[in-house]
């Protein structure tokens, strides 16, 4: 049976759903299941219908995760990703990615065991990061 991934996205931009596309790829390319949702399609009850979950989202505002979409969805799952396997990603355009320490610190100190560490990219993510995150894409299809 192949591994089932929830890719779950929020971008502005397009750099941190051009980053969950080579999660994808990697991950498929290696005989998973990848779904992709938007943050506001994803709930409980899909969050418990997946071995792995990778969530994507920039930074916004004053370097904080998406608020009205992202944010609330995050929450809500939150208590359910502690016996999954989850990668957090994103871009940022400004700031030195204290978002993501802050929402690395956040998922720790719930339980969240994350897969790897966090990738972020400054704007439009470079060829090293895509191959890193197709990476993480294969060794998720393989855990």
């Amino acid at each position: 049976m192949s591994k089932k991934i929830a890719l779950v996205v929020w971008s502005k931009t397009g750099n941190t759903r051009l980053m969950g596309k080579a999660i994808k790829d990697g991950a498929e390319a290696n005989g998973a299941e990848v779904e992709t949702f938007k943050a506001y399609n994803f709930d409980i009850d899909a969050a418990k219908n997946y071995d792995c979950i990778a969530l994507g989202c920039p930074a916004m505002g004053a370097e904080i995760l998406e608020d009205t979409e992202f944010l609330p969805m995050y929450e809500m799952v939150k208590p359910y990703l502690k016996d999954k396997k989850v990668f957090i990603f994103g871009s940022y355009g400004w700031g030195d990615g204290k978002w993501m320490r802050d929402w690395e610190v956040d998922a720790l100190n719930n339980g969240i065991k994350l897969f790897r560490e966090p990738v972020i990219a400054k704007d439009k993510p470079n060829d090293d990061i895509l191959s890193q995150l197709k990476k993480i894409g294969e060794d998720l299809a393989n855990s």
